[in-house]
């Protein structure tokens, strides 16, 4: 009841004009966002940062527009997954699987609306699942001393490499550069400057949403000046979308499909790192091996398009479990929602709940209200979102890249920013040449100091005893976790490439 009460006070929040507006812009964009191939949700987010922070939002409004930005590139990734075979973001890679073949059926219009109602039901029932999890999360979270802080940080970086990455000595060596990153400042406990080279300005280290901003924004600009073309110029001929609405009885054939879909996604995106790519793929190998009696995935099955949508839906709301309730993320986007967090001076964790219950509640509310509202845009207004695919890079990329100037410079008002995000455009150009993934680049920024302190802060209580990391079942059980999810990317990784091995993959996309 204590739950209940509190998710009203948070539809008192939520049901204000401001927020409402900016719940129904986040969604509009994001779905955007997430339908040009090569942006999805890390990077819209990071994007739209640099909006939400000059047009003055507070910690609420600001996190209601973001979030909303996310679940709605999560929406829009379908679609050029469905219409030109181009997943928009990584976790849409699954539906091209079935998706593409109804649309060649003549079938887009409904594979569209299947997959946004099966992105519904997953959003919505992985909502109810931060409401019912995150607070009991956060009394086992009470019980955490530095050990175990130490052990859930390890295991986060350690799951970040990402279920498509065979190579996880790449993922490995980029949240070593992100720990680098982190020690740039002066030493909170020596009050010692460590790798500022006598630039004043590096005294405070680096600004998380400079180095995000830089990261993502920037390094796509880079690769279309590369490349000059991109994926994002859609073809006429293609984008047929048909009928819209699905017969009753394709939705009551994907109705089972979605409900153990967003069940598995959901697990999949409260682990930490592991994020909306693994619950698209366990969903639609569960499902296949589960409902394909006659072979019919991969040929247009409209199961194939709502198990991975489902699936992906509902870890993205399940990521926000673990960023939320233990200040460690669970994916790539809520990676980039933790700096914004932490910009706006508020500490995800297990006091959350309790010293910011407006922001926590009015988010959660804030979510089930984009959860309706998409699925009310998404189906009436896919014509125009699919008119979005046909827009030039040529005139997508200058408007990133202004942007982001403008928006940085609007929150910093510093020039030696603007240089420190072009610096992290061009590493992040560099990086995604050489498919080293970012996100873990961003976590160990994030998470570098904090992970610092909780180290020397148990093996200080411990009179230097490092064998104190290992000394609690709780921290066993973590260890062995992280462990776990490290080697499981090798796995599941392999099956997902060759799975995609004949299917096209959208330039420059990031992982969530």
């Amino acid at each position: 009841m204590e739950t209940l009460s509190a998710l009203a006070d948070g539809f008192a929040i939520a049901l204000t004009w401001q927020n409402l507006a900016l719940a129904l812009l986040g969604c509009f964009l994001g779905t955007i966002m997430g339908a040009l191939p090569g942006l999805g949700p890390s990077n819209g987010v990071a994007i739209l940062i640099p909006l939400a922070f000059t047009m003055g939002l507070g910690p609420t409004p600001a996190l209601i527009l973001l979030t909303s930005v996310y679940y709605g590139a999560m929406y829009g990734g379908r679609i050029s997954s469905i219409l030109l075979n181009i997943p928009g973001d990584e976790p849409a890679m699954m539906t091209c699987l079935d998706g593409y073949p109804m649309a060649q059926k003549g079938l887009a219009g409904q594979a569209l609306a299947i997959s946004g109602i099966a992105s519904f039901v997953g959003s919505f029932l992985a909502t109810w699942g931060l409401v019912l999890l995150a607070p009991q999360l956060v009394k086992i979270a009470l019980l955490f001393g530095p050990a175990e802080y130490f052990a859930l940080f390890a295991l986060a970086f350690m799951t970040l490499g990402g279920v498509s990455s065979t190579n996880q000595a790449k993922s490995a060596f980029a949240a070593a550069l992100g720990l680098a990153l982190a020690m740039i400042g002066v030493d909170t406990q020596t009050g010692v400057p460590r790798f500022t080279f006598g630039e004043v300005h590096l005294y405070d280290g680096l600004d998380f949403l400079v180095a995000i901003v830089g990261l993502f924004a920037l390094s796509e600009v880079f690769i279309f000046l590369e490349n000059r073309h991109g994926g994002a110029d859609g073809d006429s001929t293609k984008l047929k979308v048909g009928r819209l609405t699905p017969p009753v009885s394709m939705i009551r054939e994907t109705t089972p499909t979605m409900l153990r879909s967003s069940f598995l996604g959901f697990l999949a995106g409260v682990l930490p790192g592991a994020g909306a790519s693994l619950g698209s793929f366990i969903s639609y190998s569960m499902e296949k091996r589960l409902v394909d009696k006659k072979g019919t995935f991969g040929k247009g099955d409209p199961r194939g398009v709502a198990a991975p949508e489902a699936g992906n839906n509902a870890a993205a709301g399940g990521a926000l479990v673990p960023m939320l309730a233990l200040g460690v993320p669970g994916s790539g986007t809520t990676a980039v929602l933790l700096a914004v967090l932490l910009s706006l001076n508020i500490t995800p964790g297990p006091l959350l709940f309790s010293q910011n219950p407006d922001v926590v509640w009015g988010l959660i509310a804030a979510l089930f209200i984009a959860n309706f509202m998409l699925l009310a845009m998404n189906i009436p207004m896919v014509g125009l979102f699919t008119r979005v695919l046909m827009v030039p890079p040529r005139i997508l990329m200058p408007v990133v890249a202004m942007v982001s100037f403008v928006g940085i410079y609007g929150i910093s008002g510093s020039s030696f920013d603007l240089l420190v995000m072009i610096g992290f455009g061009v590493l992040g150009w560099v990086l995604r040449k050489f498919d080293v993934p970012l996100v873990p680049i961003i976590l160990g920024t994030l998470l570098g100091n904090t992970m610092e302190n909780n180290l020397r802060r148990a093996i200080a209580i411990d009179n230097g005893d490092w064998f104190t990391l290992i000394d609690s079942p709780l921290a066993i059980g973590l260890w062995a976790v992280a462990i776990f999810g490290f080697v499981l990317p090798l796995i599941v990784g392999r099956r997902l490439k060759s799975s995609m091995r004949k299917k096209p993959h959208a330039e420059g996309s990031t992982k969530d």
